[in-house]
């Protein structure tokens, strides 16, 4: 009599042994991409599973493992390697697709976003840049109209004064002619609290761009969910230094 062993007490059934209706791909395809949950969409980027479990089970132990898509847009690559059938090849599908919605969703506010206010450029970066597990500084450039003529990302890194050259952030708005700039940066911590360094930053910033007509207009910290706006706490915007 031929023995047959049991199952993996984790093992789940190939996307393959579903119904075709239940199945990711198919499921995208007939009710659109808005439809799908989380955990089928990123079981369609992995393709396979490995033995005893299907991509679905891979991408739902993703989720679980890094508390949802922050967790696991942050997350590094030994880490997300480290998960039984996530090799790196599967990694950089993951990511890649991560990056492009971000640049997505950054390009159609951009497209008809003007900005006037901090909330402006919240609503613009916060979304993207909340996520990120390093500090970036970027630059909004303004045209006279407050449309946004770029966004350009300088610095990653630890910001402040010693490692930041201001001729490094003003430079965009020097090749481009913009006549203000709002700067930004994140705090991965999630804490907004503009430092020290930010506020010395600020005030060199401002100095520099004076010398070349350009007006910084904010400068705004984003931490996971909040914001601060320097300018309305009048951090680093001494009047002496915005007088024109």
């Amino acid at each position: 009599m031929t023995n047959v062993s049991a199952p993996p007490t984790d093992y789940s059934p190939r996307i393959h042994d579903l119904p075709q209706s239940e199945r990711p791909r198919e499921r995208l395809i007939r009710y659109g991409a808005s439809s799908m949950s989380s955990a089928e969409l990123i079981a369609i980027l992995l393709r396979t599973g490995v033995l005893g479990q299907s991509a679905l089970a891979i991408a739902q132990r993703l989720l679980a493992k890094f508390s949802g898509l922050r967790g696991l847009a942050t997350a590094s690559y030994g880490e997300l390697t480290q998960i039984k059938g996530l090799s790196g090849a599967k990694y950089c599908q993951v990511m890649a697709a991560i990056e492009l919605g971000r640049r997505s969703a950054t390009l159609g506010a951009e497209e008809r976003r003007i900005v006037r206010t901090a909330d402006d450029v919240a609503e613009l970066l916060l979304g993207e840049m909340g996520l990120l597990s390093q500090e970036h500084l970027r630059v909004v450039l303004l045209t006279t109209k407050n449309h946004i003529a770029g966004v350009h990302n300088v610095y990653v890194g630890t910001v402040n004064t010693s490692q930041v050259r201001a001729s490094e952030v003003l430079r965009p708005a020097v090749r481009e002619n913009a006549p203000s700039v709002i700067v930004v940066h994140n705090h991965p911590s999630g804490d907004p609290t503009p430092s020290a360094s930010d506020i010395d930053l600020t005030r060199q910033l401002i100095q520099a761009a004076r010398l070349l007509n350009i007006e910084v207009l904010d400068h705004v910290v984003l931490g996971h969910d909040t914001f601060v706006s320097m300018k309305e706490r009048n951090l680093g915007f001494d009047t002496a230094l915005t007088t024109r």
